[in-house]
């Protein structure tokens, strides 16, 4: 059996210029891991916590020293001599070692680096692509005959925009119909015809943190409407070949008890807002809901569910933040029918693998997401491949940090003639 030699980590930076952890792990057999974790900027309370270092000195206090030095000389050593394959013996080991509910000991970025890259370097053993070492050790009782299809972030709001518009991300999303590769073509294909539809309305069309474009609108039905502009001058039909859905990241606008969106002039309580995201949903077409609420409205969301579920996704993200016990309890009030899956919110591999089980024996549809702050790891890609996940969430068509990840599912789709 191979067993782990060596452990290093260094700090490095994301797509928006801030630090991360970037971690090694080189095996006795010559076999190498490497990962690199991304971080959130629009992150839950419940989300497991990522270690800063905290010294205005450094990168305004968000360096990750303290991260790497937890890795390189303590959690590091822990690990040699152990076997990486054992994929759910390393990360128990992580948690314990770490002690807290939430990683805040050695931080969530600092575990997930080493797990992720343990599993990178045990596909590597096996002489395996990632996705394929993932299916086989967790999924392979389901067989592997598609692609997740990609949801497209081409404007961004919220946390992640240019602050004007409220909600925080505006998704195409083309029919399941397509291939991968025919909906990444409509993908960009539409993306650039937004960009010209902004061009003409002389609005802003500079990008925001995911690659979306962080335009100067008005109100968030101008952003909607947009869109439906950009997509007459292509050949794709709204309802018919694609759908749009929102990242409404509702906490970003709940202040007070109350929703402030400048739809309107007057705050929005809880129903109205319901009512609003109902009328939406039918001019629209939406396809998916996530976040419509703040993440402890449970009432909220149980009432959003029941009106809308049968019509498009309510996905949890922020409410769910990869954990189990939140997963549970949505299951329990039937407050949601789909997650977003982001293995940095919960800090192992394994845990994530559990959440994904338990999601998908209650019929969730599963998202796999990136971060805000990204890197050019496309483990992400591989990742929701092997886990069979019903679509992927990494961005728009554009930075080289999300591209990455559209192209790896590229390749995986010549693989497997898909």
């Amino acid at each position: 059996m191979p067993k782990i030699a060596k452990v290093i980590a260094r700090e490095i930076l994301d797509s928006r210029g801030h630090p991360t952890v970037e971690t090694s792990i080189w095996l006795d057999s010559g076999h190498q891991g490497v990962a690199s974790v991304p971080s959130g900027v629009s992150a839950s309370k419940y989300e497991a916590v990522e270690l800063r270092d905290k010294d205005p000195q450094r990168f305004r206090g968000l360096g990750v020293l303290q991260a790497v030095n937890h890795i390189n000389q303590t959690l590091g050593p822990k690990l040699k001599g152990k076997d990486p394959t054992h994929q759910t013996q390393i990360d128990q080991e992580l948690i314990v070692l770490d002690g807290t509910p939430n990683k805040s000991r050695f931080g969530a970025n600092s575990l997930l680096s080493i797990s992720q890259a343990c599993l990178k370097a045990s596909a590597q053993y096996y002489r395996l692509p990632l996705y394929q070492y993932i299916w086989k050790k967790y999924f392979s009782d389901r067989p592997l005959t598609h692609l997740p299809a990609p949801t497209f972030n081409i404007i961004n709001g919220g946390a992640h925009g240019a602050g004007n518009l409220d909600f925080q991300e505006f998704h195409l999303i083309p029919s399941a119909r397509f291939s991968y590769r025919q909906a990444l073509q409509i993908g960009e294909e539409v993306y650039q015809s937004l960009k010209e539809a902004l061009k003409y309305r002389h609005a802003i069309h500079s990008v925001g943190d995911e690659g979306g474009f962080a335009p100067d609108l008005f109100t968030n039905l101008d952003a909607l409407s947009v869109i439906l502009e950009a997509l007459k001058s292509t050949p794709y039909q709204l309802a018919k070949d694609v759908f749009l859905g929102l990242d409404v990241a509702a906490d970003f606008f709940y202040k007070n008890g109350h929703y402030e969106i400048k739809d309107r002039a007057q705050p929005y309580n809880e129903d109205e807002l319901i009512s609003y995201f109902q009328e939406l949903v039918s001019e629209f077409h939406l396809f998916s809901l996530e976040d419509a609420l703040h993440q402890d409205a449970w009432s909220g969301w149980v009432r959003l569910t029941e009106t809308l579920g049968n019509k498009c996704l309510i996905i949890g993200d922020d409410l769910l933040s990869t954990n189990k016990d939140r997963v549970k309890e949505a299951i329990a009030k039937k407050a949601c029918n789909a997650i977003l899956i982001k293995p940095n919110q919960i800090g192992t591999i394994s845990e994530t693998i559990e959440v994904i089980n338990l999601c998908r024996q209650n019929k969730f549809k599963i998202i796999v997401s990136h971060r805000s702050g990204e890197t050019n790891d496309s483990f992400i890609a591989d990742f929701a491949v092997g886990t069979l996940a019903d679509y992927t969430k990494f961005g728009a068509p554009a930075r080289g940090e999300r591209v990455a990840k559209y192209n790896r599912l590229l390749a995986i789709a010549t693989q497997l003639k898909l």
